[in-house]
């Protein structure tokens, strides 16, 4: 037995301290604070004094990391398909069907380099196409828009623009309502915790389950102790979502389950009865938005003729029109906060067909009850603690290492501080400007289809931004013939995900790399595998949770601002290397080494240039943040509270610690960033977009409006066909693909799967009206399917799903086909097989997930499954 040494390191669930006996992690455990942090904030309110506990939580699959480090599915070594001949017959067809050879690093490098090589003198720099994953592991050097950035930019190549797959809606809809566009159509965060436990009566969780989907984002159980807070003190907590949800299970008073598809009815009704009854904010309303009397008159009826009362809504969404009412009154009386999603924004409603005019029927309701007043805001509990945003470090999307001006934020802060003399990280080849491509036609793309769409990923630059129009080829640039996959697969959390299987194999992509670290989903069908390690097998730094780029201030989400250094635990298993390390040994092979690491910089040394350009060095020094290894920011010890939108409820200059909106887009930074300064119910973003003759029935000028789903219940062909309707929003026990599958200990998790044979399923949740027709029972092995795919599932039977809908989490890490890849049902659970393609709206490049039309039966080949499993 060794003498077992503490690191810390931090995940995408939470900060961690970890133990290593003899070369080997023995185990990982959250963070405890000791008497040396400072204390935490306290809010006096209702005359009680709150306080965070003196610890750090941690998300369910940060829980099951050392499982994963340690996983059977680990690549330990370089791989080449066996049937794949760089010189020769590379067989693509047989992508996802032959086996692997281990190889070299050398061999890779020079496989790989001598057809990059060869794309760039016969085709061009943009024929290599790359993308990563929605989300990587921790650390501001070695997450994907670092390290990955810094090395494509000087390769060049074709991105694969990702799109905010969380929030469309906000994104695609709720901008041109209110802007934001410095924060993808999400609001301001600020002191509404403090606001929350002043002045809250009531909270509306609508596709809000913080307890699920790690509170806001990467803050684990960080917002479960307000929620107890405001229980205590009384504040009604009403539900609106297909599924119980688990936050629900804790916390509510009243559930509601509108059919999918049908919550903008819902909204609207609510909206018609405070009209009619006169329970809204006549002045706000007058003062704070534009284009309300011609909405006014289309809830009312008096624009179509269909006045949108509660009884409409309730043929529409099934939910009674005396509880919609009564919902109505009760929020018109009271104090009440929105929580539409996990981030003050996001949800599950949002990734829909309907999920713009749903994002912009929250912000509608808002407005109606005076939106930035006290008590009253879209806040969902995850955000708003107390933070002293004075204190600047680099969040996960200002860039890292990269220098990155387009797809981060570096230019904000980062750059100036890490290259303040310039030099090669702020003047990275950026072939992303003259090719890209939504990574949501990245088969399409593999196919040399010919292509055009709206909007370049996440358009934060302005609402306009979203309008541009794209094609691909760009003119004057080549299709891809090659594909490198960086991070989690994309088979389990895209849409309609057959057609990335096809793509690889009946495509025109001559060689896909796949940089990895669990053998599963795509990396199944490269041609060359290069194995990548995880975060306690590096160097690395970065603030817990702090998604500040992609959400101006935002660091304030976890109880306590802790800057962690993640010390490398253990060296790499195998073969294993680090990304930073493995884009460094191609830099050298294509003789851009120097470029890459600034005359061999170690990942270590990018560590501490990281720590000396932020503000650390005036609170602590290195030596001793590296004994220590980590930082507690103190929470300002006097403080003037700044709630959100105050200022623009009260029409005062804004004083809370935004980036945005920009000047130029504000009079005086005044008012919101829309044309009119105000919340707009008659878009004038899309009117503009329309007089140019630029039509989108589904994005309408003036809204929110009630807009069928193109794939619901008012499809009745489809229906006939596939009667339920499916939800699947992003996983409880895993986040997106990581934490699952990878035979770690999620998988014991009795509602993450269920063993069935000796083979761990995907879980599928039915109503007992809908199962108990098609002979289904609890345990059963089911397949859902429509016409786009069919997947193999282990059902639960449970009235915490509405009847007529089917409830799965998608995300799904691994990929397997019974059969043919792309033609036979998967048994992995790759729910997003069977979601639709189609975009959000004709002009909105995001997915609609959650318009889905399925049906499910017994399966009766068991036997098969039990044998081969």
């Amino acid at each position: 037995m060794g003498k077992v040494e503490r690191f810390t390191n931090s995940t995408t669930g939470g900060p961690v301290f970890v133990d290593v006996e003899d070369g080997k992690i023995v185990r990982i455990i959250p963070m405890d604070l000791d008497a040396s942090d400072p204390e935490g904030w306290t809010i006096e309110a209702r005359g009680r004094t709150f306080k965070p506990p003196r610890r750090t939580t941690l998300a369910p699959h940060a829980a099951a990391q050392k499982s994963m480090v340690y996983s059977p599915k680990r690549i330990l070594t370089p791989l080449k398909r066996v049937d794949f001949d760089p010189k020769g017959e590379r067989n693509i067809q047989n992508r996802g069907i032959s086996g692997y050879e281990p190889i070299s690093w050398d061999e890779a490098l020079d496989i790989v380099c001598d057809e990059i090589i060869r794309l760039k003198r016969e085709v061009g720099p943009a024929a290599i196409l790359s993308t990563p994953g929605s989300h990587h592991l921790w650390g501001n050097v070695g997450y994907r828009h670092s390290t990955y950035f810094r090395f494509m930019n000087l390769l060049g190549f074709t991105y694969g623009e990702h799109n905010p797959d969380s929030w469309e809606g906000w994104h695609w809809g709720g901008m041109h309502m209110w802007g934001n566009s410095h924060r993808l159509g999400i609001p301001e965060q600020y002191d509404l915790l403090e606001d929350a436990l002043k002045h809250t009566e009531m909270i509306v969780f609508w596709s809000a389950d913080p307890e699920t989907t790690g509170g806001g984002i990467y803050s684990a159980f960080e917002s479960t102790p307000r929620r107890y807070w405001l229980k205590e003190l009384g504040v009604k907590m009403v539900f609106v979502d297909p599924y119980y949800n688990p936050t629900a299970s804790l916390f509510c008073d009243k559930w509601f389950a509108p059919r999918l598809g049908t919550d903008v009815a819902f909204g609207l009704a609510i909206a018609f009865t405070w009209l009619t009854e006169g329970t809204y904010d006549k002045e706000y309303v007058a003062e704070r938005t534009h284009g309300f009397e011609e909405w006014k008159d289309y809830v009312l009826g008096k624009t179509d003729g269909v006045p949108k009362s509660p009884e409409w809504a309730e043929v529409e969404s099934g939910v009674p029109a005396r509880e919609i009412r009564a919902l109505a009154r009760e929020w018109g009386s009271k104090k009440t906060m929105l929580a539409a999603g996990g981030k003050g924004g996001f949800g599950g409603a949002c990734r829909s067909a309907t999920g713009n005019e749903w994002a912009r029927t929250m912000i509608a309701l808002l407005a109606m009850q005076g939106l930035g007043k006290p008590g009253v805001n879209l806040w969902s509990t995850t955000y708003g603690v107390p933070a002293d945003t004075s204190v600047w470090f680099p969040g996960y999307n200002e860039g890292g290492i990269s220098g990155d001006l387009i797809n981060t934020v570096a230019g904000a802060r980062l750059a100036n501080r890490m290259w303040p003399d310039g030099g090669p990280g702020t003047n990275p080849q950026h072939s992303t400007e003259g090719q890209t491509v939504p990574r949501l036609l990245i088969p399409e793309a593999m196919r040399h289809e010919r292509l055009e769409w709206r909007g370049k990923g996440f358009c934060t630059s302005s609402i306009e931004s979203q309008f541009q129009k794209y094609e691909y080829p760009a003119p004057g640039y080549p299709h891809v013939h090659m594909y490198w996959r960086y991070g989690g697969s994309f088979i389990g959390t895209m849409t309609e995900t057959n057609r990335y299987v096809r793509a690889y194999r009946e495509g025109k992509v001559g060689m896909v790399v796949n940089q990895s670290i669990w053998f599963e989903g795509e990396a199944r069908f490269a041609d060359i595998i290069l194995p990548a390690c995880t975060n306690f097998e590096r160097w690395d730094i970065g603030e817990w949770a702090s998604t500040t780029g992609v959400g101006a201030q935002a660091v304030d989400q976890t109880n306590h601002r802790l800057v962690v250094l993640q010390k490398k635990c253990i060296e790499p298993l195998g073969e294993s290397k680090s990304d930073y390390e493995i884009f460094s040994l191609f830099a050298e092979r294509l003789g851009l080494g120097d470029l890459y690491t600034e005359g061999g910089h170690t990942e270590y040394d990018w560590v501490k240039r990281m720590f000396a350009a932020s503000d650390l060095p005036r609170l602590v020094s290195w030596e001793e943040f590296e004994r220590k290894g980590y930082h507690l920011i103190p929470a300002p010890a006097e403080r003037k509270p700044t709630p959100a939108l105050r200022w623009f409820a009260e029409g005062r200059r804004r004083d809370t610690p935004d980036l945005g909106p920009r000047p130029w887009d504000t009079v005086g930074l005044r008012g919101l960033e829309t044309s009119s300064g105000k919340i707009e119910f008659v878009s004038s973003s899309l009117r503009r977009f329309e007089e140019g003759g630029n039509i989108d029935s589904e994005r309408p000028v003036m809204g929110p409006q009630y807009l069928p789903s193109w794939e619901g219940h008012r499809t009745p062909e489809l229906c006939k066909k596939y009667p339920l309707q499916l939800v699947s929003p992003h996983p409880r026990f895993s986040f997106h693909t990581m934490g699952d599958g990878k035979g770690c200990w999620s998988d014991e998790i009795k509602d993450h799967r269920m063993l069935i044979g000796s083979r761990y399923y995907w879980i599928i949740r039915l109503n007992p009206r809908d199962a108990a027709p098609r002979g289904i029972s609890t345990g059963d092995l089911v397949r859902a399917f429509n016409a786009r795919g069919e997947v193999i599932l282990a059902a639960q039977v449970t009235e915490r799903v509405a009847p007529g809908t089917a409830h799965s989490y998608e995300s799904c890490a691994d990929y397997e086909p019974l059969g043919e890849p792309g033609y036979s049902p998967d048994l992995a659970g790759c729910i997003n097989i069977l979601t639709p393609k189609r975009f959000i709206t004709p002009t909105s490049t995001g997915t609609a997930s959650n318009s889905c039309l399925i049906q499910v039966e017994r399966w009766e080949a068991q036997d098969h499954v039990k044998a081969s499993g």
